[in-house]
Formats: C-alpha cells, sequence, structure tokens
C-alpha cells in the first residue's frame, strides 16, 4: 500500500492520483500539448514545457506512478465537484517528500477557466493537511519565481492563513529542463504553525 491515497476530497475539489493504470495519456496529452487552451499563458512561470507527443504524456504519468508506489510523490488530477466546472479536470496538485528532511514542497498548476475560483488555497489546505496529518513531516515548503504575481498572491494568502512564512529569494536555486536557472521565492509552513491555525481551514478557502 502507498504512503498516499489514492483519492482525496476537498469541499469543491476530487483528487485522483495520476497512475498509469488509471489515466490514459492521451486524455492527459489534451490539456498540456502546446496546442492546448491558454497553455502559454498556463506555463508561463512553471518549470515544465507543453509536452510536444502522447508519448511524453505517457512517460510523465508513468513516472508519477513509481514516485507514488516508492513513496517518494505524488500527483493529483484535480476536478471539479461542484459550479459550472462541476466533472471538470482543472488542474494538478500534488507535492514531493524529502524524507530525511521530513519535508514536503507542493506544486500545482491551473486551467485558465478554474482561476480566481479559490482552488490554489483548497488544494494547498487539503495536502498540508495530507502532510501534516497522514505523512507526520515537520515542514511544508513552496516556491514561485519571483514575476509570478498571481501565485504571489495566491501563496501569501494560504501561508499566512496556516502561521506560516515567506524565507525570502533564492537565487539562482532552480533548473528547468531546457537548462535555465532561476531564482525562486521560498515559503514555509511547520507542522507546529499548522496546528496551531488549524481552525482556520475551514475559513477564507
Amino acid at each position: 500500500m502507498s504512503l498516499f491515497p489514492e483519492m482525496l476530497e476537498s469541499d469543491r475539489l476530487r483528487y485522483e492520483a495520476l497512475r498509469p493504470e488509471t489515466f490514459d495519456p492521451l486524455d492527459f496529452y489534451q490539456y498540456v500539448n502546446a496546442d492546448a487552451p491558454h497553455i502559454d499563458e498556463i506555463t508561463r512561470y512553471v518549470t515544465w514545457d507543453p509536452h510536444e507527443t502522447p508519448k511524453e504524456s505517457a512517460e510523465f504519468i508513468e513516472r508519477s506512478g513509481e514516485q507514488f508506489a516508492n513513496g517518494e510523490a505524488s500527483q493529483y488530477a484535480l476536478y471539479a465537484t461542484e459550479g459550472g466546472l462541476a466533472g471538470e479536470f482543472v488542474g494538478m496538485g500534488g507535492l514531493g517528500v524529502d524524507w530525511d528532511r521530513e519535508l514536503a514542497t507542493l506544486g500545482a498548476w491551473l486551467r485558465k477557466q478554474a482561476w480566481g475560483n479559490g482552488y490554489s488555497g483548497e488544494r494547498a489546505a487539503r495536502l498540508l493537511e495530507l502532510a501534516f496529518d497522514r505523512l507526520d513531516l515537520a515542514m511544508v515548503a513552496v516556491k514561485h519565481v519571483p514575476e509570478n504575481e498571481p501565485s504571489e498572491r495566491a501563496i501569501t494568502k494560504y501561508v499566512d492563513r496556516f502561521g506560516g512564512r515567506r524565507e525570502g529569494r533564492m537565487r539562482r536555486s532552480t533548473v528547468d529542463p531546457d537548462g535555465g536557472v532561476y531564482d525562486m521565492v521560498r515559503y514555509t509552513i511547520s507542522q507546529a504553525e499548522f496546528e496551531a491555525n488549524r481552525c482556520e481551514r475551514t475559513r477564507r478557502k
């Protein structure tokens, strides 16, 4: 049995772990290829490029499945469960774990039609619960490139809600698949900070 659950739920989202046995690469490819709607905006500030072929999507799903099985990381496909987007795939959210440091790192991207709905904060709250309540980790980190103002606003909101802090700008700390080197802004939330602000998870989604 994996350390990570295969499915999760929150108020308006359903989370399904991305694995070969549950995901068709062609279905996933339609959302992440170079011709997918708004893909340039979606990938502008992330460290992955649009997939060039369905094979690339299949390989990504395969790696995700291996990481899930090995307890290294879990990538979750996000589906809206209510409102105008009910039943639709709205993006991805996941966490990778460094067990030696008892640290999880969050990551996410959303389709453009899901922007502005508060899904980022809802997803973060649910994955923080997973990191602290199920995995018993000491710390959760999240990062964004300095130019990504929408992510900065969303991250600052939920980090403040759960008592975390902005660690600062980490210069030349990230390398993308093409070899580009970037500064990143890092935030952290400790298990103790999360516990002290646990009641906040039911507010300001």
